[in-house]
């Protein structure tokens, strides 16, 4: 009941969609598991096409129908009105769960509980709005066991402690970001060398900040009634190729994908040009899953293609120094990640225009500033005045806070912590509540933009 006025409290017009969609996908889960007399047309596969189909449409008709009219009176000159429907709440990742969920069932790997237990776990609402992803196997056997109905306070003082950094990455650290991010996407005209990549960095930052902040505190909340959800996130900007950041970046998307889109598609079994075009095509769909513009098609094409390379690549086993290997696949996320945000084509080669105009990068103001006051004399306080009286002093503080964050990213991430599940100490509650206090007092001062993935 508390999942479910969770769900409504966003628009109540569309509780009746998400009941709905646990019903109709109940009843297909527990005749997929069943023995079913043998029919010559409504057979397993069947009830299975149609159980996956059902979902499919449903997405494809609240998130993709103006996307489609918007191309089709593109190509045919036509002016069909666009309906401006309202996405449903976690719409995107409840498709993605009851998918896996029919799949297991056809499979045999799941086990007939009642639809209570089975509407918890559709509903959970820790992990509602934006995952992880998480299997029938994995969450049913918890919500059934009598052993997870008592109070065990380590959990709960452990949820708090990961819910607490969880809530600090977001307001204190996503939402920094978020306001140089948002002002260098709604930038016009061309973008000058600083400018592009504090604006993509930042965007970078914010994302991840923004994404793996949400997945603590779902972690951690869900902690409080004794629940494990699944890591989704194991220090991603550490990769040193891209096959290694997908392990690490929303691992439980990852795991969909490969089980569920590139094993089905025949995966590495059907010869070498067939598996490049299976990993392209998974991720194409990831991209094309993220939302209903051409960008997302782009960034999904963009990491289907590296994975392709990376692969063919690594077949000749040649092999790059980490550092180097490092620096190309961050700075390819990074790049990447500017078709993700970018609102259109034009912004975003903008942003990479400005990005590559290194001779631009000598020619700044911000350069030229901190040359001529390093030319004189007394050049230190000839350099903090022009610093601090110039566009750098701002682009200074952004640098800076890019470095912190990348040496974040660097140290024992909240995954390690969760999976380490030691008693908790009063260091953790010390910095649980040194956390959540900088949070909530930053929160009353300013206005915290929404989680990033709430609109995927």
């Amino acid at each position: 009941m508390a999942s479910l006025f969770f769900y409504a409290w966003f628009n109540v017009y569309y509780l009746p969609i998400l009941l709905a969609s646990i019903l109709i996908n109940y009843g297909f889960g527990v005749t997929l598991s069943k023995d079913l007399p043998k029919h010559p047309k409504f057979t397993k596969k069947t009830i299975l096409t149609v159980g996956v189909l059902f979902n499919i449409i449903l997405l494809g008709y609240y998130k993709y129908t103006d996307f489609l009219i918007e191309n089709f009176n593109a190509l045919t000159g036509s002016d069909v009105p666009l309906t401006h429907i309202l996405l449903p709440l976690a719409l995107s990742f409840v498709t993605f769960q009851k998918i896996a969920y029919l799949v297991d069932s056809y499979n045999g790997k799941t086990k007939e509980y009642d639809l209570l237990t089975f509407s918890l776990f559709a509903s959970f609402f820790p992990q509602q709005i934006a995952g992880p992803i998480v299997h029938h196997a994995e969450m049913m056997p918890q919500f059934a066991s009598r052993w997870n109905m008592f109070k065990r306070y380590n959990n709960i003082l452990f949820g708090l402690y990961i819910f607490s950094i969880g809530l600090f990455k977001k307001v204190i650290i996503a939402d920094t970001f978020a306001v140089w991010a948002d002002e260098g996407f709604a930038h016009t005209g061309s973008f000058e060398f600083y400018l592009a990549w504090i604006t993509s960095l930042s965007y970078t930052f914010q994302l991840y900040f923004d994404f793996s902040g949400y997945t603590d505190m779902a972690i951690g909340s869900a902690l409080l009634f004794n629940i494990r959800l699944p890591i989704n996130f194991n220090s991603p900007y550490k990769a040193f190729d891209i096959q290694d950041f997908w392990r690490r970046w929303h691992m439980t998307l990852s795991r969909f994908l490969r089980d569920y889109v590139y094993i089905p598609f025949g995966g590495n079994r059907k010869g070498e040009f067939r598996t490049y075009l299976n990993l392209f095509l998974t991720f194409l769909i990831g991209g094309i899953w993220h939302g209903a513009s051409w960008m997302f098609v782009a960034w999904g094409a963009l990491h289907g293609a590296a994975l392709v390379i990376h692969r063919a690549w690594s077949k000749f086993g040649f092999k790059i120094p980490k550092p180097i290997a490092w620096f190309i696949t961050f700075n390819f996320v990074n790049i990447a990640w500017v078709f993700f945000r970018a609102p259109e084509w034009s912004v975003a080669k903008s942003i990479l225009s400005g990005m590559t105009d290194f001779q631009g990068a000598l020619t700044n103001d911000v350069y030229a500033a901190s040359t001529a006051g390093l030319s004189k004399f007394g050049f230190m306080a000839d350099y903090v005045t022009s610093i601090l009286s110039a566009q750098s002093a701002v682009y200074l503080t952004q640098l800076l806070a890019i470095v912190a964050a990348l040496a974040i990213c660097s140290m024992k991430n909240t995954s390690q912590i969760y999976l380490d599940s030691k008693p908790v100490e009063w260091r953790h509650v010390t910095v649980a509540g040194i956390a959540a206090g900088m949070a909530v007092i930053s929160s009353l001062t300013t206005t915290s933009a929404v989680f990033l993935y709430f609109n995927f």
